[in-house]
């Protein structure tokens, strides 16, 4: 039956067999797709979600606990400072009003509003149970910061305090406020009881430290992956201390003992029915306080997302089915026809060189395509070698050729300079000068190839500065700082020499005092050697810099330097391409720093 099937395939039109194989590849994903994410859509989307809001918890807790150190640290500064020390001393025996001075308060009091920033800490405020009649409550600048205990009365705080006389410290939410606390201090509180000396007696005093309620909420709301989320922080008497969205905490809200208990079960995120709707709830503790940050993620906006999601990926499937049915039909009706002439057009192209493809077992239209594809793909590979290897002997013969210009120009100006020298009757520096110009010339004819070691292309340019430096007085210092792994690696021949030459004649030589350096520095760059030339020559005008290396701005005569640098540059490009090659860039008055890049 198979074979059948095959054999009956195999002899459809190409149209038929189009339409066919375009409805099963579209329709047959798509189902296995569909039937995946019909079972599978919710529980991918809230393990998405649950792990999104873990991420972002886990960035949210420390950025509240960092606050709460901040709290604690003001507080502790508060409280450890000498003067309130002094004053809130359970052993002093100085009289109150002799220890508080005006400079000593102002100090303090200065150190308590160098504490307050207006964006976390809010304010600080002394409340001490002394008569009102005290110095302290009446200095200008101490008043705004030490206030009679009889300010306290009626808040929440102060009755917690009251109520309960091993409560040494309390993180106070809103409510535990006054009126007139909220209105001048700021929306929550960190203080903490303590007791003092006074006239002999053990009184109370209580250290606040206010900070601003937005702080918080703002670290929530923004920390959270969805708007249909909440976040919340809640105490150990089970109040709100701050949330991302009142309504939404108030909704689905966890009591204290709830959070504690699953938090010490599982620090994941568990699942429970609140009013009719699942919610995933995550709980974190926050160090230094008895607050819990709690993450509430209600089912509704899940389900309308996964709702979503399979309405749209059904609009798709449709969408898909008809797209596919469409273009399987006009595909298959123009595509015989469309056959014959891309067998017509790949019979001519020349553009790309093709690759033989394997033999047809069918006698359609397609197996004729193949059998004029593999006729023409051979004959075009043939032709494109034979052109390939044409081209390499043309850019060897253009190397050689650009080669052999260069080398004359440097040997006319060294016997030039060695006829001067026997001229003077200078034998022994004429030995010298022959020497190493031959040494100069094995260098560079040693080997038939044109490739030399950047050891030997040091070695090589040295010798044309000795040379130089013969011929003009030692006016021209040299310095090579090339790195030693960089020594074997290869170069074309001639290539410092007539960057170092264009250097001498055109920069050092035409400065007013005929002195100059040198520096032949190299690196590696990724996967290419820079070598770098630079002089403290004249430098090179904009004019002349911007077509140094332009073919077409050559002069007819004259000027061989600029021709051997081409030459330079047009070598190194004949040889590895033109991403490769000599760079310029100049300073007039102040020198001229070429780049030679080469792969590695």
């Amino acid at each position: 039956m198979f074979k059948r099937i095959t054999i009956l395939y195999k002899s459809l039109r190409i149209q038929t067999k189009l339409t066919i194989t375009h409805l099963v590849i579209a329709t047959i994903p798509m189902i296995v797709l569909g039937i995946f994410l019909y079972t599978h859509l919710y529980n991918m989307i809230v393990s998405d979600t649950i792990g999104k809001e873990q991420t972002a918890s886990m960035q949210t807790t420390p950025l509240i606990e960092e606050a709460v150190s901040k709290i604690l640290d003001v507080h502790s500064q508060v409280t450890q400072h000498s003067f309130f020390r002094s004053v809130t001393s359970r052993y002093r025996t100085e009289d109150l009003g002799d220890l508080v001075t005006s400079e000593t308060t102002m100090e303090y009091c200065d150190a308590l509003d160098s504490l307050i920033d207006e964006t976390l800490i809010t304010d600080v405020k002394i409340y001490l149970d002394l008569p009102k009649s005290e110095k302290l409550f009446s200095l200008t600048h101490a008043r705004d910061y030490f206030l009679p205990i009889d300010e306290a009365y009626g808040t929440y705080w102060y009755g917690i305090f009251s109520g309960n006389i091993t409560t040494s410290s309390l993180f106070c939410p809103s409510f535990y406020l006054s009126k007139n606390e909220l209105g001048q201090n700021g929306d929550m509180a960190y203080i903490t009881r303590g007791t003092m000396t006074f006239d002999g007696d053990l009184v109370p005093y209580y250290a606040a430290v206010y900070f601003s309620q937005s702080y918080f909420d703002r670290i929530l709301k923004e920390n959270l992956s969805s708007g249909s989320n909440v976040a919340y922080i809640i105490n150990s008497r089970d109040s709100i201390v701050a949330t991302s969205n009142t309504a939404l905490s108030g909704t689905y809200h966890f009591s204290y003992d709830v959070v504690q208990e699953s938090f010490m079960s599982s620090n994941n995120f568990i699942s429970r029915n609140i009013v009719g709707e699942d919610v995933y709830a995550g709980f974190y503790s926050l160090k230094n306080t008895d607050w819990y940050m709690v993450v509430a993620i209600p089912s509704r906006p899940l389900i309308r997302r996964s709702g979503l999601i399979v309405f749209g990926f059904a609009c798709a499937y449709v969408a898909c089915i008809i797209a596919a049915l469409l273009i399987a039909t006009l595909l298959s009706r123009s595509f015989t026809g469309r056959l014959s002439a891309v067998i017509d057009q790949m019979a001519q192209s020349r553009n790309t060189l093709p690759i033989a493809l394997p033999d047809s077992d069918t006698q359609d239209e397609i197996g004729d395509l193949i059998s004029s594809y593999n006729y023409m793909s051979h004959m075009i590979n043939k032709l494109v070698s034979e052109q390939a290897k044409a081209a390499e002997d043309l850019r060897n013969a253009e190397f050689n050729t650009l080669q052999a210009q260069m080398n004359p120009h440097f040997l006319y100006n060294t016997m030039d300079m060695i006829n001067w020298l026997a001229q003077q009757g200078r034998t022994n520096e004429v030995t010298t000068v022959v020497q190493k110009l031959s040494r100069f010339y094995k260098l560079t004819l040693s080997r038939k190839q044109s490739l030399s070691t950047i050891a030997d292309e040091l070695e090589h340019v040295s010798i044309y500065v000795d040379l130089q430096n013969m011929r003009f007085h030692d006016m021209i210092d040299f310095i090579v700082d090339v790195p030693d792994m960089l020594m074997e690696y290869s170069i074309p021949k001639l290539t410092f020499q007539p960057i170092v030459e264009n250097s001498i004649q055109h920069g050092i030589l035409e400065k007013e005092e005929k002195h100059g350096t040198i520096v032949l520095t190299g690196w590696i760059d990724e996967q290419s050697i820079v070598l770098l030339i630079s002089d403290d020559g004249v430098g090179i005008s904009e004019e002349i810099l911007t077509h140094l290396l332009d073919e077409n701005q050559l002069p007819a005569r004259g000027n061989g330097s600029q021709i051997a640098v081409y030459n330079t540059h047009r070598r190194l490009q004949l040889f590895y391409g033109t991403e490769y090659g000599l760079k310029y860039k100049s300073t007039p008055g102040e020198g001229t720093e070429v780049e030679i890049r080469i792969p590695m």
